[in-house]
């Protein structure tokens, strides 16, 4: 498992360039059409830290999810979509590596951001592994990635946690509607809906937003601000950049009383 950043060839670390180097085979989940960018960011990288070519490419399209639970406020139905799409995406695995790898030979699948953070694939390669005929014979190595709130903090300059304060990594869909009252630095991923435009008056006129889209690529977009003044900027940005790559990626921090960064 190789975390490759948030986007820019330069932010894949020496330990996954030398990882890299060691794969017989690169898997990858091809995510469609209207993510052709990213492809090609991630041929990018192949090309410049894997220059020799000497791996095999095993790519296969990701399983569809159906949208039902992203717009739903069911947690029970969101859930019941997420454990069927990634039921679907554990069988595409086990194909793959039962198919491509042959004794003693490694397997790399590609991560963008960090395999730690709101990335699903170790957790479904374990159970993957347990099911095969000889679980022992496999080893799962994870290695680290510059994730989009490293790339996040670094595009604004940012500390994220203050003095002897936390700092809280959460979804949009767990801010809809307002912020726990003792979290005072919210880093939010994963946001479909604009969550930070339904928080209420009270919350918002305290809060600064730091944002980012596309982070680490030639896209990256990048606003800040107190959030009543910027809200409407950002909603705009987010729907002009969908509509014209037809997906985004974005990340974004939240903080209360901002005067100290």
């Amino acid at each position: 498992m190789i975390g490759i950043g948030a986007g820019d060839p330069d932010h894949v670390t020496l330990q996954a360039v030398a990882a890299l180097g060691r794969a017989d085979v690169v898997f990858v989940i091809d995510k469609g059409d209207v993510k052709d960018d990213l492809r090609v960011l991630r041929d990018d990288i192949l090309r410049l830290h894997r220059p020799d070519g000497a791996y095999r490419l095993v790519e296969a399209a990701d399983p569809p999810r159906e949208r039902r639970g992203a717009v739903t406020d069911d947690p029970d139905a969101y859930r019941d979509v997420v454990v069927d799409w990634q039921d679907r995406r554990a069988a595409l695995y086990r194909e793959m590596l039962a198919g491509n790898l042959a004794d003693g030979e490694s397997g790399a699948f590609l991560v963008w951001g960090d395999p730690s953070l709101y990335d699903g694939t170790l957790r479904l390669l374990d159970g993957v592994l347990a099911d095969m005929p000889d679980p022992g014979a496999w080893r799962v190595e994870s290695v680290p990635g510059i994730s989009s709130v490293s790339a996040l903090a670094a595009a604004h300059r940012l500390i994220l946690n203050r003095v002897g304060r936390p700092v809280l990594i959460t979804t949009g869909r767990r801010i809809e509607g307002g912020l726990p009252p003792d979290a005072d630095d919210v880093v939010v991923m994963l946001d479909g809906r604009s969550a930070f435009a339904t928080l209420p008056p009270e919350q918002s006129a305290r809060l600064h937003v730091y944002w980012g889209a596309y982070l680490g690529t030639p896209d990256e977009l990048l606003v800040s601000g107190p959030l009543d003044e910027v809200r409407d900027q950002i909603v705009a940005a987010r729907d002009e950049a969908r509509a014209r790559k037809g997906w985004i990626m974005d990340t974004y921090l939240l903080r209360r009383d901002a005067g100290e960064r």
